[in-house]
């Protein structure tokens, strides 16, 4: 987004101005009773005159989202945890110098209230305020609201903003973490030893990409940031752990775009006393596991096509095809078949 040094200024004006009200222009702490989250599943079913006979008094902090003045009183909704509350700011309430504190606020803006929860005449769940704190000025507006941020580009390369601006985003972060856990939950139940393996190589193996190269000051040598960590995965293999598997990062020197960093995330494993049969049910079980773990089911859409990630006994498993009849090599054709299909829709997602 283009800088605007008036606003910029005005709002560091706007910063010392809160300064001299006593406010602390940039707090280390607040000290809160409920996330947003948490209100809001507690609260949401709670009617107006549960509310008004048994109050429910909090502290929450957050960002400000919208606001709208309407002479001495004023609402505002803060975001939080990826949801929103509305809080009631009343010049009556908050006193002389809260109100003038509210006025100096913007968008974007983090503060923390102190009171207790009530429904407007709409219905809305909202915090009546007593108390404001500031915690910390936005010195370079949002995204405008109705036109938001929507430059693909631009919304990757300041994610934070697109986290703040597109609340759905946040899924694809906390999507991505579950699924990382429950790849690790899933091999370390099958035995699997997780490593960590060098990020710098003397040799660019393990693959075939282009690598990027930096220079070891001390041993005054050239070094390779990783391109795979198959080498060394191997050695540990040869050294006695029969199953291993590192969740890491990998460099590839190669193009870039919003779908292609050269900077990923890789799981590689390796399994003793197998073969690349063995290996293939171990890959499609987690894949298999990971989305139910992550969507509560086996079944995701891509598009308007709907993608079935379960592991069919008769489809996935060679000694089953074998012992029904199939050779070896037919099992293995359609296991190959089966496990490329899987791993095609996976490298497809992961390019999102």
């Amino acid at each position: 987004m283009p800088f605007d040094e008036d606003i910029y200024e005005l709002r560091r004006a706007k910063l010392k101005q809160i300064e001299a009200l006593g406010q602390r222009a940039y707090p280390t702490k607040y000290d809160y009773t409920h996330t947003i989250p948490q209100i809001l599943t507690e609260n949401s079913a709670k009617t107006a005159e549960e509310l008004e006979q048994n109050r429910v008094e909090v502290r929450v902090a957050g960002r400000i989202m919208a606001n709208r003045l309407m002479g001495k009183a004023a609402f505002v909704h803060m975001q939080q945890g990826g949801q929103k509350l509305q809080a009631y700011v009343k010049k009556d309430a908050v006193g002389e110098k809260g109100f003038e504190l509210y006025r100096l606020l913007d968008l974007g803006d983090h503060i923390g209230v102190k009171g207790y929860l009530f429904r407007t005449r709409t219905g809305e769940l909202t915090v009546h305020v007593e108390e404001i704190t500031f915690l910390s000025k936005d010195l370079r507006p949002l995204p405008e609201k109705w036109h938001g941020l929507t430059d693909v580009e631009l919304r990757y390369r300041q994610r934070y903003v697109d986290l703040v601006m597109n609340p759905e985003v946040r899924e694809v972060f906390l999507k991505r973490s579950k699924l990382v856990q429950s790849l690790r939950r899933y091999f370390d139940a099958q035995g699997f030893v997780e490593v960590e393996t060098p990020m710098m190589h003397p040799v660019a193996g393990g693959a075939v990409a282009k690598p990027f190269v930096t220079h070891h000051n001390t041993l005054d040598m050239n070094l390779f940031l990783r391109i795979a960590p198959e080498l060394y995965l191997k050695r540990l293999t040869v050294g006695g752990f029969d199953r291993v598997f590192e969740i890491n990062r990998n460099f590839r020197n190669e193009g870039i775009s919003f779908r292609h960093n050269p900077e990923f995330t890789m799981l590689e494993a390796y399994q003793a006393y197998t073969d690349y049969l063995g290996i293939m049910e171990t890959t499609q079980r987690s894949i298999e596991q990971a989305v139910k773990d992550v969507t509560g089911g086996t079944k995701t859409k891509w598009g308007q096509q709907e993608i079935d990630w379960s592991h069919e006994d008769a489809g996935g498993d060679p000694q089953v095809l074998a012992g029904a009849g199939g050779s070896e090599a037919t099992a293995q054709r359609v296991c190959s078949a089966r496990c490329g299909e899987v791993y095609g829709r996976a490298a497809s997602q992961g390019r999102r």
